[in-house]
């Protein structure tokens, strides 16, 4: 059965400002096609993303905006296995799509991490992240190119099938099972759900949620996450409870946030995301 792998780069902490799409397409083991595009984010880009992508303004001028490509993204992913690795990509089309009034992509998600963490033990509950996964496998790529990330999310999945002699569809299936099933958990309030999708996950709120510090918490640790109070090298998510971050800028960016952004110029992998991005996270893995 083939599949597309695909992978975004995002202009700022909105999920929907993709700038940087690759695609590649699978059948039989073997790519059959690829195609890549800047995207015109319509939107400011913020230094931290700038720093770790690369893509800037000038790199998009004259580039189609998303909503001209929606075309061109049905027509490669419509009625196909959509794989990306981790959940941010899929929320980022969709949220993307839905900001231009575009309709969603029909396509069944396969995600190459939650697939890696069922077939290497060593990446089952921690650095399952493309990067550290693709060392431990020896794949060789330049992480933070849309069409290179793609890549390498589908030799990941194909990785996966040859390890285990189960095919797509078989991982489709196996994806929504326990990691291990023999391995007990003992639900505890808060307490990150090793099953979670997002386990390994390390998750610090900041500025002024629209849902109860709380409430936001045990959803999180529902999912998978461990939820901390304030930002460190552990951390890999920092919510902005702010409507619209882009509104934090210099100084009134909370604590946390600027300690998120000195972390990531460091070298860390945190990815900032708006309040409303982590609950759309949280719907897709709470039907």
């Amino acid at each position: 059965m083939d599949f597309v792998a695909i992978d975004v780069e995002t202009a700022n902490s909105d999920v929907s400002s993709i700038c940087q799409i690759g695609i590649v397409g699978y059948n039989q083991g073997t790519i059959v096609e690829e195609w890549e595009s800047y995207v015109d984010p319509e939107d400011e880009f913020d230094p931290i993303n700038v720093a770790i992508h690369g893509i800037d303004e000038r790199c998009v001028e004259g580039a189609p905006t998303l909503e001209e490509l929606s075309g061109t993204l049905h027509g490669f992913l419509d009625r196909r296995i959509a794989v990306c690795h981790t959940h941010f990509d899929r929320v980022a089309v969709n949220q993307g799509l839905q900001k231009y009034g575009q309709p969603c992509l029909s396509c069944t998600w396969l995600d190459s991490a939650r697939v890696a963490r069922r077939v290497w033990k060593e990446v089952a509950w921690k650095g399952y992240g493309l990067g550290n996964l693709c060392k431990i496998l020896g794949y060789e790529f330049n992480h933070h190119h849309a069409l290179e990330d793609a890549k390498a999310a589908g030799y990941v999945l194909l990785a996966a099938m040859r390890a285990t002699n189960a095919d797509v569809s078989e991982w489709l299936v196996r994806v929504e099972q326990p990691i291990d099933p023999t391995r007990p958990y003992r639900k505890i309030e808060c307490d990150a759900n090793p099953e979670g999708p997002l386990f390994g996950e390390v998750v610090v709120f900041t500025g002024s949620l629209k849902t109860p510090r709380i409430d936001a918490s045990r959803q999180a640790a529902r999912i998978g996450c461990r939820v901390d109070s304030g930002v460190t090298k552990r951390t890999t998510l920092v919510v902005v409870g702010d409507q619209d971050t882009r509104k934090l800028a210099g100084r009134t960016k909370s604590g946390k946030h600027l300690k998120a952004e000195e972390l990531i110029l460091k070298g860390h992998t945190i990815r900032i995301l708006r309040e409303e991005d982590f609950e759309e996270l949280i719907q897709s893995y709470n039907p």
